[in-house]
């Protein structure tokens, strides 16, 4: 299976949610929809009696021998926050007659501070798995904060300012030799961010000091992963045992194919497959591509505006689903997968 392959099915899971029909910032259930994969500063987690995690935990079974490497992607959101600053943007006192104050509600509203993420990876490669049941493995995550800040270019004294706030943490890596040839690996994300006491109390601010839609990809060479969905027999015990927190790995790839798997903050089956009958993503996984293509098309005028000045990602959705072919759109009504027989009962 290649690695890039895996990392398309994974972005899938690294977006639900990012952004939730209507598309629009001035949608209130576009103002808190990071609730997917989120791991907390262990200080904010702590604070608040541990109810929201700090670490996520992964643990498998996985066949080899000595010759047996590891190549291990764990990838999540940063999140940057997006503000406009007018220079003036209050209107004059009396003026907010009936039309006017709902066109300047809903403007202001758009232009309220907006989340975006960032996609932030850690690779490890060529990890050897004989090495890692003595040696376990800790990996640094750290990435600084900025503030960018920017003029609109419709030449006017408005700025744009994307801002983020650093965060800290590590992965740890380790193995344990539980039968012959068989392995129990662990991956420990942590979140280690510092300084985070005077947003104990405020969720939203916490957010953009936590890691996103948190997931890890595990690629092994020379050897074999073990489903935990459907084990032999034999393997029933060792799969119970393995303790996996606020993650789901299952096996990802072709059909039969066992040397990649997927831990996600989503309960998945084994083998997942993204919809070929999809144009692209949608991301708010709880609906059907169908109807919400048929949603977009009857937005307003102004609605479409909002979303084309908006996030990147829900630009291109509108310029996506204004582009679909009849024949594209047909595809979205549905598609048999299987067909069996059925037994003179009624049954299948």
């Amino acid at each position: 299976m290649k690695i890039e392959q895996v990392k398309e099915l994974a972005n899938a899971v690294l977006y639900e949610g990012y952004l939730l029909y209507p598309y629009r910032h001035s949608a209130i259930k576009n103002r808190r929809r990071w609730t997917f994969g989120v791991v907390y500063p262990r200080e904010y987690s702590e604070a608040n009696g541990s109810v929201e995690p700090w670490m996520m935990q992964t643990e498998c079974l996985v066949s080899g021998h000595a010759e047996t490497t590891l190549d291990i992607y764990m990838r999540f959101l940063h999140l940057l926050v997006h503000s406009v600053i007018h220079p003036d943007g209050e209107p004059a006192a009396g003026t907010l007659h009936n039309d006017y104050a709902d066109t300047f509600l809903a403007s202001r509203l758009a232009d309220e501070p907006w989340e975006e993420g960032v996609e932030r990876d850690v690779t490890v490669e060529g990890l050897s798995l004989d090495n890692l049941v003595a040696h376990p493995r800790q990996v640094v995550i750290t990435f600084p904060g900025g503030c960018i800040v920017e003029h609109s270019e419709d030449g006017s004294a408005t700025e744009i300012v994307r801002e983020q706030q650093a965060i800290a943490g590590a992965v740890i890596i380790a193995a344990e030799l539980v039968d012959t040839n068989l392995f129990k690996l662990r991956v420990q994300i942590e979140n280690t961010t510092a300084e985070t006491s005077t947003a104990t109390r405020r969720h939203d601010a916490i957010l953009r000091q936590s890691f996103v839609s948190t997931h890890t990809i595990l690629h092994v060479h020379r050897g074999d992963f073990i489903s935990l969905l459907e084990p032999s027999e034999a393997l029933q015990t060792l799969v119970q045992g393995c303790q996996n927190i606020r993650t789901w790995p299952v096996l990802v790839g072709n059909k039969g194919e066992r040397d990649a798997m997927l831990s996600s903050p989503i309960i998945l089956y084994d083998y997942p497959e993204i919809a070929p009958e999809s144009p692209g993503a949608l991301f708010d996984g709880t609906e059907i591509d169908e109807i919400l293509t048929l949603r977009i098309m009857t937005l307003t005028d102004e609605e479409k505006e909002e979303m084309r000045r908006g996030d990147e990602r829900a630009r291109e959705i509108l310029e996506r689903t204004e582009s679909l072919s009849p024949e594209q759109f047909m595809k979205l009504h549905g598609v048999i997968r299987y067909l069996g027989p059925v037994d003179e009962g009624g049954g299948a």
